[in-house]
């Protein structure tokens, strides 16, 4: 913590103790509504005195050298499919959904089977993503 309480907090600082916040709400050190109630807490306090209050009862908090989480340094949550390309297939698999149901209702209510049009949909974009997913160079790295 820094070396007088009175110092006032910027706005890093909040981040910094809003993500011990959330990493001890992970691990069930507090409730969602105490996180809730703390969060709302932390965004109005102002000097390090205030943070300190926020983080006093959990274990290893040090405010000074906390590390605030970059997206290089997060690990993949699906495997090392890029965030975008996970969003791309997400697009994909709710357009193809909507367009099958839609499908769907108009063969039911003209009592006859469709052309299955949205095949024209799903196959052109589902083969470009397939192929960018396999042969995509992935996140950039510095």
């Amino acid at each position: 913590m820094a070396n007088s309480p009175e110092m006032r907090a910027s706005d890093v600082d909040r981040d910094r103790v809003a993500a011990i916040l959330r990493e001890h709400t992970a691990q069930g050190r507090i409730t969602m509504d105490e996180f809730n109630e703390r969060l709302e807490e932390l965004y109005k306090s102002k000097t390090y005195g205030d943070l300190a209050k926020l983080t006093a009862d959990l274990p290893d908090v040090d405010l000074r050298h906390r590390q605030l989480a970059t997206p290089e340094a997060a690990p993949a949550k699906s495997g090392n499919l890029h965030p975008g390309m996970r969003a791309a297939w997400g697009a994909w698999a709710a357009a193809s959904a909507v367009n099958w149901v839609i499908w769907l209702i108009v063969s039911v209510s003209t009592g006859d089977m469709i052309y299955p049009w949205p095949l024209w949909v799903m196959g052109p974009w589902g083969a470009i993503l397939l192929m960018s997913t396999i042969f995509g160079n992935g996140p950039k790295r510095s």
